[in-house]
C-alpha cells in the first residue's frame, strides 16, 4: 500500500507512478487494485482515473476500463521533428514580434513550473507547461500556428506519462523554458532555436 501525503492529490499519485514506470505503457488501472494500493475509494479512484484520462495521460475502452497510453514510437516520433520544423522556423517572428508583457507573462510561467516542482503536483505541472507553450507560440501572433501544434500534441503520449521519465528531465524542462524566454527577451532568434530543438527533442546535450 502506498500512503499519500497530506493534501497529496491523488491523481499526482497515480501520475507520478506511470511517470516512474510502476504502471507500464499498454497496461491495464484495474479500480480494485488501485483502491489497494492508494487506500482510497472506489469514488476517488474513479475520479482520479478520470482526470488522467482528461489530460490524454491514460486511456478509455469501452466496456473494458483504463489504461496508460501506449505510444506508437515511429508516429511519435515523426510529429516531433514536425514540431521543431514548425516551432524553430517561427522562432525569427517570435523575437521580431513579442511584447514586453508577453516576456513577463513568459517568466512567471516558467518561475510557477519550478515551484510546481518543487511542491511535487504533477498535475499542475502539466497544466503549467501547456499554457507555457501555448504563450510562448502566441508571441509570433498566429493564432492557426498555437492550433496546429495543440493539435498535434493531441496525437502524441504527454508528459507525465512519455517524455518526463525523471525528476532531472523535469527540472531541466524549467531551465529550458527560462532558455527560451531569455533568449526572446535578448532578441536572439538563433539561440531561441537551438533551445526549442533540444527541448522538444528531450536531449541531454
Amino acid at each position: 500500500m502506498r500512503r499519500r501525503k497530506p493534501n497529496k492529490d491523488l491523481s499526482d499519485l497515480l501520475a507520478a507512478d506511470i511517470r516512474a514506470g510502476v504502471y507500464s505503457p499498454g497496461s491495464w488501472l484495474k479500480q480494485i487494485d488501485l483502491q489497494r494500493r492508494y487506500d482510497a475509494s472506489r469514488s476517488e479512484i474513479r475520479k482520479s482515473l478520470e482526470t488522467l484520462f482528461t489530460k490524454r495521460i491514460i486511456r478509455y475502452e469501452p466496456n473494458r476500463g483504463y489504461y496508460v497510453h501506449r505510444e506508437d514510437g515511429a508516429a511519435t516520433d515523426e510529429i516531433r521533428d514536425i514540431r521543431i520544423m514548425l516551432e524553430t522556423s517561427a522562432a525569427e517572428v517570435m523575437v521580431e514580434k513579442v511584447q514586453q508583457d508577453q516576456i513577463n507573462g513568459l517568466y512567471t510561467l516558467a518561475q510557477r513550473f519550478v515551484d510546481q516542482i518543487r511542491s511535487d503536483k504533477i498535475m499542475e505541472i502539466y497544466e503549467t507547461n501547456i499554457a507555457f507553450h501555448t504563450a510562448l507560440l502566441a508571441t509570433s501572433g498566429n493564432a492557426s500556428l498555437v492550433d496546429l501544434i495543440s493539435e498535434l500534441r493531441l496525437r502524441t503520449p504527454p508528459a507525465p506519462a512519455s517524455q518526463w521519465s525523471s525528476y532531472a528531465r523535469i527540472e531541466k524542462s524549467g531551465q529550458e523554458h527560462f532558455a527560451m524566454v531569455d533568449a526572446l527577451a535578448d532578441k536572439d532568434a538563433a539561440r531561441l532555436k537551438a533551445v526549442i530543438r533540444a527541448h522538444i527533442a528531450q536531449s541531454d546535450n
